[in-house]
């Protein structure tokens, strides 16, 4: 089994960085593989709602999305982590994650996600809210720690002084570690869910 993280940090070894390696350690424990994706400095623009991968099975624009998206294809976890700037996660980050989400064609279901936000005092769960929308749209199952999934710290190392905080890590990495297992399993004796076709309301006609 494997775990994609995908760091939103431009600091690849800040405090971000530091949460996502105590959840790596319990992985590499459970015998889960990980490959990590840092895209805090990468040139990455956002979506412009062309529909151009509804066509071509990728985005437009072949950067790190269209890369990542391969990845997230084969893996059975995402992780998704990032600092918090101005009570939101990393500009780049969500520019990213819109197309990589809105763009890769890959069936995401039963993918376990997790999201992690690392901030100086505020916005933590303002940022955690927000990582999760994707996970939930995306039919994934989202794993919890045993409190809301972040770290405190503002100089690189501060998140070491966070003991409450890398214990969560260490409990997230578990439990999505336990959950993916579980799925693995369910799908060997029951298969996926049965699904629907889809169906599109629109509020204005």
């Amino acid at each position: 089994m494997n775990v994609l993280i995908i760091n939103g940090s431009p600091r690849k070894d800040g405090n971000t960085a530091i949460a996502v390696e105590e959840m790596k350690k319990v992985f590499e424990k459970e015998g889960i593989e990980t490959e990590l994706v840092n895209i805090g400095n990468a040139d990455i623009r956002g979506c412009i709602a062309c529909n151009t991968c509804r066509t071509k099975g990728k985005c437009v624009f072949d950067d790190l999305v269209n890369e990542t998206a391969e990845k997230l294809e084969k893996a059975d976890g995402l992780v998704i982590a990032t600092p918090v700037y101005y009570a939101s996660a990393n500009g780049t980050l969500i520019s990213f994650l819109d197309r990589l989400f809105y763009s890769c064609s890959c069936d995401k279901t039963m993918k376990v996600g997790a999201a992690v936000a690392v901030a100086r005092r505020g916005g933590l769960t303002a940022t955690f809210d927000e990582l999760n929308k994707y996970f939930t749209i995306s039919g994934m199952p989202v794993a919890s720690g045993y409190y809301w999934n972040g770290v405190h710290g503002g100089a690189k190392g501060d998140v070491n002084e966070d003991a409450e905080g890398m214990q969560m890590m260490r409990y997230l990495a578990t439990n999505m570690s336990f959950l993916m297992k579980s799925i693995a399993l369910g799908k060997e004796q029951y298969g996926l869910p049965e699904r629907e076709e889809r169906v599109y309301t629109n509020f204005v006609r």
